[in-house]
Formats: C-alpha cells, structure tokens, sequence
C-alpha cells in the first residue's frame, strides 16, 4: 500500500511540477527581477527626482519671485504679503495642494539646506524662509535682487 501510494504521489508530483512549473518559474524570476528591477527601481526614482528638481529649476529661472509655500503657514502668508506690499508678482507654489507637493519639497532640501517654507528664491537666488525674507527687506538687500 506504501508503494502504491508513494508511486501515486511520485507520478501526482512530477506531473504537478509540470502544471506549477510556471509558478515555480516565476518565483526564482520574480526575485531575480526584484534584484534586477531594484536599480531600475532607482533608476526611475533617482530620474523621478531629477524631474522634480528640472521642474524647481525651471520655475526659479522663469520667474522673478518664486515662493515654494504652504496654504496655511503663517510664515508663507507674511512672505507672500511682504512681496505683494513690494508689488512683486510672485510666482507662488501651495505644496500642500499639490499632489507631488512632499516630493517637491523634499527635493527643495536636497537643493537647498532647508526644511521649512517658505522657501523663497529672487531671480535665481536662493534667500531662504521668511526670516530671511523679512530681513532682505529691510535691510535694502531685496530691492537690490528685484532691480538684477
């Protein structure tokens, strides 16, 4: 009875074998596609937030004022009031109303230093949050970045 049942699971196993080759296949495959796909993975991750700095590049060079902010910051509203009153058409991003908004600024932290928001750049220049705005205003050093 043994045999006859070890021959029958012999016969039902290579014959199963056969019938889950592919899934048997594709478990091997599977992770040597995770191996393989992982530095695509990081590839695409790493092009994904050169997209992201492209796009901040862009934007600081096509606009006078640029302002990375966030709708509910008191600090990003000050700012934002502060180049209104200067009459400066600021070109203002609202990251937390923006799908990509986290990535955005996390990219902005790789390319600048800087955590928070605001994160405020004049004609190319990187000034900083709103400290650092308010401070460019007083001090004479704003009107002098708006007039390059």
């Amino acid at each position: 009875m043994r045999v006859a049942s070890l021959s029958c699971f012999l016969a039902f196993a290579a014959t199963s074998t056969k019938a889950f080759a592919p899934s048997i296949k594709s478990r091997p495959l599977a992770a040597a596609n995770a191996i393989v796909t992982q530095p695509s993975s990081n590839y695409l991750t790493v092009r994904h937030m050169a997209s992201k700095t492209d796009f901040i590049t862009s934007e600081i060079n096509s606009n006078q004022v640029t302002i990375f902010s966030k709708s509910y910051c008191p600090f990003c509203s000050k700012t934002k009031a502060s180049f209104a009153e200067l009459g400066v058409d600021a070109k203002i991003f609202e990251l937390n109303q923006m799908d990509d908004g986290a990535d955005i600024q996390d990219t902005l932290f790789e390319m600048t230093g800087q955590k928070t928001v605001p994160n405020v750049f004049v004609n190319g220049k990187h000034i900083g949050g709103n400290d650092d705005t308010q401070k460019a205003i007083a001090s004479g050093e704003m009107k002098k970045l708006l007039a390059q």
